[in-house]
């Protein structure tokens, strides 16, 4: 059995958030999976189903995001599971909007939901990051996760998440790579024009500017051997 959570805040003032993708991301799969409906348990709401041939355990911790770990231990606690049977879906202010990485272990990256799970299951577990942008100072992080993402950032969150939840399964097999790669195509594929070759064509030869071509190169006009201006040279450079 394995347990997939998504981090989060409860509550419809929160829903929407940055924060909450997490929650998103599990509510995503539960539909596109026709896991069972929600119901409480664990300090928190579950739904059960059916991934890549494995028993997975949805769950959203309805401690409030600082404590999510008091919750998805107490699940794991429970079936007699450890951290590597965990795969937790989350913000990331570190990865840029739509950007999706995987890792195992590491540090919470001053993620309160990580650390909180850090201090109750270790940090073994695997952790899908969810990329949601970075404010630019550190001042406004706070307000950036806790604001409800753009109406324009729903243009790739709702691919993102559809493309989550379709290869779930390939998470529930550890094949962790090849759901990278189906992630970043949707992304591609629904949002970036395509073609054979998409770089941009090669700058043309810059052209000779018109003030060039309208004067083109004369012959040196020949230095006077004598009269006037022949003397006068002959005097400035001390010639005879």
């Amino acid at each position: 059995m394995l347990v997939f959570a998504g981090l989060g805040n409860p509550g419809a003032k929160y829903q929407n958030n940055r924060h909450n993708v997490g929650f998103m991301a599990a509510d995503a799969i539960a539909r596109r999976h026709s896991f069972s409906p929600w119901s409480k348990k664990f300090q928190g709401i579950i739904a059960e189903g059916t991934l890549g041939g494995e028993k997975v355990l949805l769950i959203k911790p309805q401690t409030f995001m600082n404590l999510s770990g008091q919750s998805v231990g107490e699940a794991l606690r429970f079936y007699k599971l450890d951290a590597a049977a965990l795969t937790v879906f989350y913000d990331e202010i570190d990865l840029a909007a739509g950007k999706v990485r995987i890792k195992v272990g590491g540090g919470s990256g001053g993620h309160n939901g990580i650390r909180s799970l850090d201090q109750h299951v270790g940090n073994a577990y695997r952790r899908v990051r969810i990329g949601v942008g970075h404010p630019g100072v550190k001042e406004m992080v706070h307000g950036h996760v806790l604001g409800d993402f753009a109406k324009a950032d729903r243009e790739w969150l709702d691919v993102l998440l559809d493309a989550i939840a379709d290869d779930a399964g390939l998470l529930a097999k550890g094949d962790d790579s090849s759901f990278m790669n189906r992630v970043t195509l949707a992304l591609r594929d629904k949002l970036v024009p395509t073609g054979d070759d998409d770089r941009p064509p090669p700058k043309a030869p810059k052209a000779q500017s018109h003030i060039r071509q309208a004067r083109p190169q004369q012959a040196p006009k020949k230095v006077p051997e004598s009269g006037p201006m022949a003397a006068m040279l002959k005097k400035l450079f001390g010639k005879d």
